[in-house]
C-alpha cells in the first residue's frame, strides 16, 4: 500500500513512518519543514518520499497525496506561535487535507486527535481538535478518529522533557494541588491501532478511544523515570496559575516548551478517560504495555541536560 502520513517526521508520524516501512509499505512523509536528515523519527532514509507541506495548500496536497490508498493525519501542534495557530493548523489544515485526499481519490483517513477533545470547553487546543474531527466525520471517507491519551516513547514530549528537567534540575511541580490520574500510553500500542485502520481496514467509521494499560499520577510516572535515570528528585504541588504563568516562559522563550498551557489544561483534567463518546475499541488491540522501566528505557532520550540549543533565541 501507498500511504501519506502528515506531521511525517514529527513523533506518532515517524515511528507510524518505520512500522510501514519495516513491512514494506510505501510512505508519503509531509511536514512542515522536509528534513532531509536521517532521525530516530524519519526512519529509512530514501525508502520515502518527503514533502514540505503546511497544510495550507490543498491542490499541493492532492499531488502528494495521488496515489495513495489512505491518509494519516497526525499533524498538530501544543502551542500556537506566529501564523501557526490552532485555526490554521488543527482546523483549515484538517480541511484542506481531506479535500486533497477526495480529490485525489484516497480511500480512507485515520485521523490523530486527543482523548479530552471536544467543543465549548474553554480551550482552543481541545475545541480545535474536536472541529477536526467533526471535518473529518462529515467528509464522505473512510474514516478512523483515534482520540489517544498521553502517548511516550522515543522522540516525545513525556519522556524526553522529564529526562531532561531531572538533569538539569531535579525538581518536579505536580500540577494542581491535588493530582490527576493519567495512563501513559506506549507509542507502539497506538501504532498498531493506526495500522489496524489504515492497512487491514479494520474501524472503520468509528471514533476510538485508547490510553494505556495502567492508570498512576504523573508523580509516580516521574518517579519511575528518575529511577531509571539514576537521579533522586524532590516533587512538590503547585496551583495551576503557577503551571500557567510557567508555562507561558516557556512557550514564548523554548523551540519545544517544557510545558505549555494546552499541556497544563490537560494535565488539571485526567488523561483517563475520553471527554465523549466513543466506540469500543477491539479486545486484540487493547494496550498491554505498562509503563514499566523497560518501556522507559526504551524510549529516553540520550542524558544530558537543557541547554542553549533548547531556547528560540539560539535557534540559529
Amino acid at each position: 500500500m501507498k500511504i501519506a502520513i502528515t506531521g511525517g517526521t514529527g513523533f506518532v508520524g515517524g515511528h507510524l513512518a518505520r512500522r510501514l516501512r519495516t513491512e514494506g509499505h510505501e510512505v508519503v512523509l509531509l511536514s512542515r519543514i522536509a528534513r532531509a536528515e536521517a532521525s530516530d523519527n524519519t526512519p529509512y532514509p530514501g525508502a520515502v518520499s518527503r514533502v514540505s507541506s503546511d497544510l495550507s495548500d490543498s491542490g499541493m496536497l492532492t499531488a502528494a497525496f495521488a496515489g495513495c490508498d489512505a491518509v494519516a493525519h497526525c499533524a498538530g501542534i501544543n502551542r500556537e506561535l506566529g501564523e501557526q495557530t490552532y485555526a490554521k493548523v488543527h482546523i483549515e489544515g484538517t480541511r484542506n487535507v481531506v479535500e486533497a485526499a477526495r480529490s485525489a481519490g484516497v480511500r480512507r483517513i485515520a485521523l490523530m486527535s486527543f482523548l479530552r477533545a471536544r467543543p465549548d470547553c474553554g480551550s482552543p487546543y481541545h475545541e480545535s481538535k474536536s472541529a477536526a474531527e467533526e471535518i473529518v466525520r462529515n467528509s464522505g471517507l473512510n474514516y478512523t478518529i483515534i482520540k489517544s491519551g498521553m502517548v511516550y516513547g522515543r522522540g516525545d514530549h513525556m519522556l524526553d522533557h522529564l529526562s531532561h528537567a531531572f538533569y538539569t534540575l531535579p525538581v518536579l511541580a505536580t500540577v494542581g494541588l491535588r493530582q490527576k490520574a493519567i495512563r501513559p500510553l506506549a507509542i507502539d500500542d497506538l501504532v498498531r491501532v493506526l495500522l489496524a485502520a489504515m492497512v487491514d481496514g479494520r474501524l472503520m467509521n468509528q471514533t476510538i478511544a485508547i490510553t494505556g494499560a495502567e492508570e498512576l499520577y504523573l508523580s509516580d510516572a516521574a518517579r519511575r523515570v528518575a529511577q531509571v535515570l539514576g537521579r533522586r528528585v524532590w516533587m512538590f504541588p503547585a496551583p495551576l496559575w503557577f503551571h500557567y504563568l510557567l508555562a507561558l516562559v516557556c512557550e514564548v522563550t523554548m523551540k519545544v516548551p517544557l510545558v505549555a498551557r494546552a499541556q497544563v489544561r490537560i494535565l488539571s483534567e485526567g488523561v483517563v478517560e475520553p471527554a465523549t463518546a466513543c466506540d469500543p475499541l477491539p479486545p486484540d488491540l487493547q494496550p498491554q504495555r505498562r509503563f514499566s522501566p523497560e518501556q522507559i528505557r526504551v524510549g529516553l532520550p540520550a542524558p544530558g541536560p537543557f541547554g542553549l540549543r533548547d531556547l528560540r533565541c539560539c535557534a540559529g
